[in-house]
């Protein structure tokens, strides 16, 4: 959709001269889901930004009732007229609905590699030179969820517990299950004690530190409120536990940009505390009638700091070759920075893990129960939750191995471990299927911290400092206002040859440049006469002046902003994603 707003001056004459008044300040930006909220009785939950005043005059009641402080904003409940007041208010710098968040829950360990990174790697004389096995030990994981109850997979590695949920603030443990279930995928451990079947083989790091923040109910769904507070809790704590990653398998529709939605606020403010965050892309990968769905990709996932995971399922084998990924899995580009997410998939399909005792999953769905009982009980669960946590556990050995690793570089050296899924392409698996064994030796020899240092020098930045703290060289590299096209894969075959800088010119700058073309990144096509198209990937974009992205398809001969698995033929249209645009135009 697009909204276009014209702005006429005005000039008014009096009989002593002309006068041009000073323009009165507009109120705040809203997102999408409060621009039309009908009129009557109606209560809304919204989060309001702005300054210290603006939130002061919050406080004194003057604008509704106040639920929550938050960093930098208010939660309210308004009604009708409370929140077309706020809308109109000057004071305010954006206003967004507090919306319902749900988890994104609908052979493992060996497919992902972890067994591989448990085990270590031998050196080649006796000993000299290999990688010492690690299951993550110390490295903290806050779990954002609906709790985590006590299990015998667990033993005491939940270090701390805190329940963040508005309408339940004296629940504790996991009434629903869903909490209880990542956890176990993300750190659970099959001892003698706990094991009851072979299915579970045990989390990715199985002996991290799990820190329990409980934001959602007890029929797994929450405020996005109540989220931003379990963040910027973690953040606070995060020395005290030691937390180095927050695992967030759940979302909301995505209802404005990024920088506006204060889910993504939150996101932000705990990588630029030096905290991986790792969001799941959603379960929205289809309609209800099973027709395909692009831009399904829910909120924080559509962060660009996020790393987003999608699902995969590998078919009971584990042999890569075979993985697809599942209908249910959101697919990108993200709506509004039309940036291609999610970053990679994971195992998501039939995971057996933790049950929680007397929790809702497993009572209401008692053909989901695996082996086991009380708190020692096992379930199995589909979903992009799964394979969200699956990979925070992976994240959990690389920084056991490297703890100097910042989010920057853990995103990178997981996109880059990938194995890329040609089948599924970029909007559909992102870098690929995660390999943790791979991902380590990346970030183990050197050359993230070369791709930081040959970057910078290439992209002209002053600093690379600034990149590793605020995570723009991601932005820098294949984000860059658009989408994100670097086939990290490549890149790391590149490093390993040593041609590290002609790898990034040929994936970060120009490749195949024909007559007067002006491409800055090209991969797999071709860009010719009198091209400007900032991205060509799988595709070519020939004689087109205005054509900045092509993703799987062509720009021929038009000016269409964004061709995405499709084509545009002698066309004028902004966007063209799953179709055609021939001559005519149209947006």
């Amino acid at each position: 959709m697009k909204r276009s707003l014209f702005v006429l001056p005005v000039a008014l004459a009096v009989c002593f001269g002309s006068w041009t008044p000073t323009p009165a300040r507009q109120g705040p930006t809203v997102s999408s889901d409060l621009v039309d909220h009908g009129r009557g009785a109606h209560l809304h939950r919204v989060i309001v930004q702005g300054d210290a005043d603006a939130l002061g005059s919050i406080r004194r009641g003057l604008h509704g009732f106040l639920r929550r402080e938050l960093a930098g904003a208010a939660v309210m409940e308004v009604t009708d007229a409370q929140l077309e007041a706020l809308k109109q208010n000057p004071l305010f710098a954006h206003v967004s609905g507090d919306l319902a968040v749900t988890g994104d829950m609908a052979i493992s360990n060996k497919v992902t590699g972890a067994e591989s990174v448990w085990q270590g790697t031998p050196g080649l004389l006796l000993g000299i030179g290999g990688v010492p096995g690690n299951t993550g030990s110390g490295i903290g994981v806050a779990v954002l969820d609906s709790g985590i109850a006590t299990h015998t997979a667990l033993d005491t590695r939940v270090v701390a517990r805190v329940n963040l949920v508005s309408d339940e603030p004296g629940v504790t443990g996991d009434p629903f299950g869903h909490g209880t279930h990542l956890a176990g995928i993300i750190g659970g451990n099959r001892t003698a004690a706990s094991y009851v079947t072979p299915a579970f083989s045990g989390g990715s790091a199985p002996s991290v530190r799990l820190v329990d923040v409980r934001v959602l109910g007890s029929r797994g769904s929450g405020r996005t409120s109540d989220v931003i507070a379990g963040i910027d809790w973690v953040i606070a704590n995060r020395l005290t536990y030691g937390i180095r990653i927050i695992n967030l398998s759940l979302g909301h529709p995505v209802t404005e940009p990024s920088a506006t939605d204060p889910l993504c606020q939150a996101v932000a403010r705990a990588v630029v505390a030096g905290i991986t965050v790792v969001a799941s892309a959603g379960n929205y990968g289809t309609t209800a009638a099973g027709t395909p769905v692009l831009g399904g990709i829910t909120s924080p996932g559509n962060s660009p700091l996020a790393l987003t995971v999608g699902a995969s399922d590998t078919h009971g084998t584990i042999d890569p070759s075979d993985d697809t990924v599942p209908p249910f899995s959101s697919r990108g580009p993200a709506r509004y920075e039309i940036v291609v997410k999610p970053d990679v998939v994971a195992p998501g399909t039939r995971v057996v893990s933790l049950e929680a005792q007397n929790g809702y999953i497993g009572a209401t769905y008692p053909t989901y129960h695996i082996a086991g009982s009380g708190k020692n009980a096992y379930l199995r669960l589909s979903g992009s939750s799964m394979s969200t946590a699956m990979v925070s556990g992976g994240i959990a050995l690389l920084l056991k191995a490297q703890p100097s690793l910042n989010p920057t570089q853990v995103k990178m050296a997981i996109q880059m471990g990938a194995r890329f899924m040609p089948n599924e392409g970029l909007i559909g698996a992102g870098a690929g299927s995660v390999n943790f064994a791979q991902s380590l030796k990346i970030a183990q020899n050197g050359l993230l911290d070369n791709l930081l240092t040959t970057v910078t020098s290439l992209l002209g930045a002053s600093s690379g400092a600034a990149f590793r703290d605020t995570g723009t060289l991601i932005d820098r590299i294949y984000d860059r206002s658009g989408i994100r096209l670097l086939r990290l894969l490549d890149l790391s075959a590149l490093f390993q040859s040593g041609n590290l800088e002609a790898g990034v010119l040929n994936l970060v700058g120009t490749s195949n440049p024909l007559g007067n073309a002006a491409a800055n990144y090209v991969v797999w096509g071709n860009v010719a006469g009198w091209a400007d198209s900032y991205y060509v990937v799988w595709g070519n974009s020939i004689q087109a002046p205005s054509g900045q992205y092509v993703v799987w398809g062509n720009n021929n001969y038009s000016d269409s902003n964004y061709v995405v698995w499709g084509n545009a033929d002698a066309a004028n249209s902004s966007y063209v994603v799953w179709g055609n645009s021939v001559p005519g135009g149209g947006h």
